[in-house]
Parts: C-alpha cells; sequence; structure tokens
C-alpha cells in the first residue's frame, strides 16, 4: 500500500529564537517528526526563519561597521544562511531521534530557491516583521540606511521587508526524488530564497517568502494527502482574542473564504495559513489541511483536535 504524504510546516515554537533554544525545541520536534515517520507516513518538512534570518542581517551589518569596505549581505543570502543552520539542526535532530527508534531513513536539507515575480506589487511593500525588536534610536538609524521599520505596541520596533507570493520551487524536481525514494526532506525553508529570473539567472530578491504560501505551494508540487501548518493556536478561531471567541474544528472552504473575505483571520498571522490551505486544497482532489500547535499535533492527525479544512 502506498504511504501517505504529508507536508508540515513548523511555526516559531519549533525552533525557539536563538541557538541554545533551537538546540532544546528542535529535540523535541524531532520526536513529532519521528511519530508521523514511524506511523508511515512520507514527510516533507517547511520551518520558519524569522527571528533567525533576522539576526543573520543584523550580524552582518555590524561587522560591515568594522570593516571597511565590507558588502553587506543582501536578505537572499542571509536566507539561503538560515536554511543552512536550522536544516542542520533539524536534520540532525531528527535523525538521532529516528536512529533512536530503529529506523534508519536519510534525512537531507534541500537549499531551496523559490521565485517571485518581480511585477507583483506585493514584491515592493513592506510588511513581513523579521528580526529582533530595536528601540526608537536602533529604528532610526534603521531607516537611515534605507531600511523599513515598524512600531509593536508593548514591544519595542521591528524591521519589515516585502513578501512576494511564492510562483515556483526551483529545486522541486530533487525534492520529490527524494520524497519517492521514501526519504525525509527538509525544504522551503524560511519560505524559501526569494530570487527573480532574469534570463538564464536567477537573482536574489530583497524580501522574504511568507512561510505558509511556500509550504501550501510545496504541498500542491509533491501531491500530499495532507498539509499540517503548526502554529502557537491549538485551532483556529473567529472573533480571535475577544469575549466571543469561538473555536473552530472543521473549516470548509466555502466558509473559509467567506471568512476572509469578512477578516476574521490576522494578516500577517493566520490569513496566510488559510491562503496556504485554500490553494493546496483546490490544487487536487482527496486533499486536506489542518492547522493546529505543535502539541496539538498528533492529536490533531486523530481528529481529536486542530480545524480541518476541506474542500
Amino acid at each position: 500500500m502506498a504511504k501517505k504524504r504529508l507536508v508540515m510546516a513548523l511555526g516559531h515554537d519549533a525552533l525557539g529564537t536563538n541557538l541554545p533554544e533551537q538546540k532544546a525545541a528542535v529535540a523535541k520536534t524531532a520526536k513529532l517528526i519521528a511519530d508521523f515517520i514511524q506511523d508511515s507516513w512520507q514527510v516533507a518538512i517547511v520551518h520558519s526563519n524569522a527571528p533567525q534570518v533576522g539576526m543573520i542581517h543584523a550580524a552582518m551589518n555590524e561587522f560591515g561597521k568594522v570593516h571597511e569596505g565590507y558588502t553587506p549581505a543582501p536578505m537572499s543570502v542571509c536566507s539561503a544562511m538560515s536554511q543552512g543552520y536550522i536544516g542542520y539542526d533539524l536534520q540532525n535532530g531528527i535523525r538521532t531521534e529516528l536512529i533512536k527508534r530503529g529506523i534508519y531513513k536519510p534525512v537531507s536539507t534541500i537549499l531551496t530557491q523559490v521565485t517571485v515575480d518581480p511585477y507583483d506589487e506585493s514584491s515592493y511593500i513592506p510588511v513581513k516583521k523579521i528580526g529582533r525588536f530595536m528601540s526608537a534610536q536602533e529604528a532610526k538609524e534603521e531607516e537611515e540606511k534605507g531600511n523599513y521599520v515598524t512600531e509593536v505596541p508593548g514591544k519595542g520596533f521591528c524591521r519589515i521587508v516585502a513578501a512576494p507570493k511564492p510562483v515556483a520551487i526551483v529545486e522541486i524536481d530533487a525534492i520529490k526524488a527524494l520524497l519517492d525514494a521514501d526519504q525525509i526532506v527538509i525544504a522551503c525553508g524560511g519560505g524559501g530564497i526569494p530570487v527573480m529570473e532574469q534570463g538564464s539567472t536567477l537573482k536574489g530578491a530583497s524580501a522574504v517568502i511568507e512561510k505558509d504560501l511556500a509550504s501550501g505551494l510545496l504541498a500542491q508540487e509533491v501531491d500530499a494527502d495532507v498539509l499540517m501548518i503548526l502554529t502557537d493556536v491549538d485551532e483556529v478561531a473567529l472573533n480571535y482574542g475577544s469575549s466571543d471567541e469561538r473555536g473552530l474544528t472543521e473549516l470548509s472552504a466555502k466558509d473559509a473564504d467567506k471568512y476572509m473575505e469578512d477578516g476574521q483571520f490576522g494578516s500577517d498571522t493566520m490569513a496566510p495559513k488559510i491562503q496556504a490551505a485554500l490553494s493546496f486544497l483546490r490544487s487536487g482532489k482527496d486533499r486536506a489541511a489542518v492547522i493546529t500547535s505543535q502539541n496539538k499535533a498528533k492529536e490533531a492527525m486523530a481528529g481529536k483536535s486542530g480545524t480541518w479544512i476541506r474542500p
């Protein structure tokens, strides 16, 4: 019997916000992923990178301050670096957990480029928060460098960059080949390295790609059965944060469209997850998506938690 295929999108909780936190968080995350592999799922993993790519970019800029003539690394290069070091921890954590269970499967991280449309207006509108929170003075210095910042109430200021929609996954054939060989793949880390096609060349874009939208695209391309998006809440809710908040265990595509139009989902929180689920569902038959927290992921797969979105 053919194995079912799962694309799992990991949220910030799965990785932490710094190196010590990441080591501890990945050990826990690896156990969850190994559980699904042990249950005979073929698994492709996508991870977030917002704190990490911001730290890398800031570190590169600080390095440039004390080394005359140094050219700061562009955002696309910082994204590639984040894929490397997060993937390194993830693949080793998963490999270790699998070996403990007597499962010997290769785990690979694919440095993944994702094309974006230079004519898409979202390529030029900074909306995605990255990096650590800053003071007002630090924010002013960032703006003087030509970067964009926004104030986050109660936390300070944060840098923001454009977040264009993903168009195509450059390394998709390699990802498919590994999955078809029943290997575990980590791909599209942080939404992928944003690139624009210029003839036969791929040029890095000064942006980040929404990880959830890239996860939905990957799930489409590898013909997954289930797209699981992990976040910091157990289920999708209407009127979130209000006195009449109502959790949803099931959500049809039609109702999801309506709630999106009504503005029920935060534009930089839940909305991209719903959009990713809908694009995945509508790209083929017998597909389903589930949104839940990492702690409830196993219960959600058993239909006992989370929000399942179906056609």
